[in-house]
């Protein structure tokens, strides 16, 4: 499969980062990848494929704080599909998921794949809530279900800069304003304090000002001198 720019900027920070016998192991983990390729899905009652086990040990083989990089790197050297990556989520542990959530904007082009983005904004795992909003929510969530995600990232303390493109999708948008704007007031009935967070995004939701129809459009014809 062809390498997006993220893709390369991940292998190449991972190819800085990781040891030679990390690095060997992760180059025989996606070739055995590539090699399955687009083969036939696995079935429930056949043997994982063998870049399914490597997956799972990425953690121990390349460091814990490699293991997203390296895991979204093997699902894109198999290339995938959305099966796939369903059954590699549902299958797997809270770390192997949050794996799956960052390669979905590599791999799923489509909105197939938001039922596995409103899974992880089911739970309390700040990690998965995180992973979640990223790019490929910001792409594919609908207005309501962006809206309540940003709601939960406040409800339970992710920071709202792991929100992929807040500034772009809150502008003016009074709705999420209301919903900011009922959050904070009920935080302040319950004498608990308002995070900051939720001011930051309540002044996104501003629509941008007007252009001023005073304001000279080009360039003031040069004068003549006459009256």
């Amino acid at each position: 499969m062809t390498d997006t720019p993220g893709i390369t900027a991940l292998r190449t920070r991972l190819e800085a980062d990781l040891g030679g016998a990390a690095r060997a192991w992760l180059d025989q983990a996606a070739a055995e990848a590539a090699a399955h390729g687009t083969r036939a899905e696995h079935q429930d009652q056949g043997p994982l494929p063998t870049w399914e086990l490597r997956f799972a040990e990425a953690a121990r083989r390349c460091g814990p704080e490699h293991a997203d990089d390296a895991r979204v790197l093997l699902l894109h050297a198999a290339n995938a599909t959305t099966d796939t990556l369903t059954r590699v989520y549902a299958q797997g542990a809270a770390a192997e998921r949050r794996a799956v959530l960052h390669a979905l904007p590599h791999l799923v082009p489509g909105p197939e794949a938001v039922p596995l983005v409103a899974d992880a904004l089911r739970t309390n795992d700040t990690r998965l809530v995180a992973a979640a909003v990223g790019p490929y929510a910001a792409a594919h969530l609908t207005p309501h279900d962006w809206r309540h995600a940003v709601l939960k990232c406040l409800f339970t303390g992710v920071p709202v800069d792991a929100v992929a493109d807040l500034p772009g999708r809150a502008r003016g948008d009074a709705e999420l304003a209301r919903m900011l704007g009922d959050y904070a007031d009920e935080r302040t009935a319950a004498g608990r304090t308002v995070p900051g967070d939720l001011h930051r995004a309540l002044a996104l939701t501003a629509p941008e000002p007007p252009s001023d129809p005073a304001a000279p459009s080009g360039p003031a014809a040069p004068s003549t001198g006459e009256e």
